[in-house]
């Protein structure tokens, strides 16, 4: 399913249906930024985002333009701005060669940090389901532009030992 942009920290409590502390912290540390955090959906979110498990794949962008953007239109679910098999897009111009009038509009912000995708976590296991109590950390879904290193600065031991890499997932 896709991620979905927004442009406030505040927005994150409209989309999930809870925010630890643990997530908190997270958010304090890396939004606006690279990192794309997993949590239950609020049951009332109505979007069709595919099949996401009940799930919201939500990241706070760094660039100034995607900023104002979110300010206007609300929380956006978006994709890579890349051919299947591509590398993603890392500025207007490379995403405009690659996917050409396929797209109507194009939104020149600079280039992306790096050119490094988002980091993901799945936080879910944080949030109590119905009677059952949080039952575990962060898994790392997807490593990219926030390092396990910085991760665990923030989660301790909530980091999980072991990551599953999504490949293809922004």
């Amino acid at each position: 399913p896709p991620p979905v942009l927004i442009g406030t920290k505040e927005t994150l409590y409209a989309l999930a249906e809870s925010v630890p502390e643990p997530v908190q912290r997270l958010v304090d540390a890396f939004w606006p930024g690279g990192l794309t955090i997993v949590l239950p959906a609020q049951p009332s979110l109505v979007w069709d985002l595919g099949e996401t498990h009940g799930t919201v794949a939500v990241r706070m962008p760094e660039g100034r333009v995607a900023l104002e953007l979110l300010a206007e239109t609300g929380p956006l679910a978006v994709s890579s701005a890349n051919l299947t098999g591509r590398a993603s897009a890392i500025s207007a111009f490379d995403a405009e060669k690659m996917l050409g009038d396929r797209v109507a509009v194009y939104l020149a912000d600079g280039m992306s940090k790096d050119g490094i995708a988002s980091t993901i976590v799945d936080a879910t296991s944080l949030v109590p389901r119905g009677m059952q109590l949080p039952t575990g950390g962060v898994r790392i879904l997807r490593q990219g532009a926030v390092s396990r290193e910085r991760l665990e600065e923030v989660l301790g031991d909530l980091l999980g030992s072991g990551a599953v890499i999504i490949a293809g997932f922004i």
